[in-house]
């Protein structure tokens, strides 16, 4: 049982993006979101749908995608869909590391901040890798969910020291055995 609790926290720390670990500097700087086309409102309710390539930048989040629809609820966003294959995702965390994550779908529900990514999803960052066909993650709670649904969930994590050498071999006794005929 301690081995599951371990390996379900090691997995909570490979998605530090959508949580704490983003860079906290970013939410005060300016979004771009570029289109091919938009339609839609971004005030009010409603929904607006951008195309043929959309970029979103702010600070060090870019986030591209085929294509995105944010739905708006007293003119606020309370949720945002990209798709395409792969949507990407890219950050860079307070500690100066990189985040990178790709999904055929990444859906954030903002209200309840709640980020879901199906569809060969990928999340890859210092601290490891995690890929899975549907991810759960609670930007709250730092809670996520993956596999369960008979698809295969995948996480590789780095040994903390990459640069230690690995053990030398101790060389192997040297031993002669006679063969049929020798006088040993």
């Amino acid at each position: 049982m301690k081995i599951l609790f371990a390996a379900a926290c090691a997995i909570s720390l490979l998605v530090p993006a959508f949580a704490a670990g983003a860079k906290s500097t970013d939410r005060n700087q300016d979004m771009s979101i570029d289109a091919g086309a938009q339609s839609g409102t971004l005030v009010g309710d409603g929904k607006t749908v951008l195309s043929q390539g959309v970029i979103i930048i702010q600070g060090t989040l870019d986030l591209r995608s085929s294509d995105a629809e944010i739905y708006m609820k007293d003119g606020e966003a309370v949720r945002a869909v990209f798709t395409g294959k792969q949507a990407k995702l890219k950050q860079q965390l307070d500690d100066g590391s990189w985040m990178d994550a790709s999904a055929d779908r990444i859906d954030y529900d903002i209200k309840a901040e709640v980020l879901t990514m199906t569809g060969n999803y990928h999340v890859k960052s210092a601290r490891g890798t995690n890929t899975g066909q549907k991810m759960t993650y609670n930007t709250r709670t730092g809670e996520m969910n993956s596999g369960g649904d008979g698809s295969r969930v995948r996480t590789v994590i780095p040994p903390k020291n990459k640069t230690a050498a690995p053990a030398a071999a101790t060389p192997a006794a040297k031993t002669t055995v006679p063969t049929a005929g020798s006088k040993k």
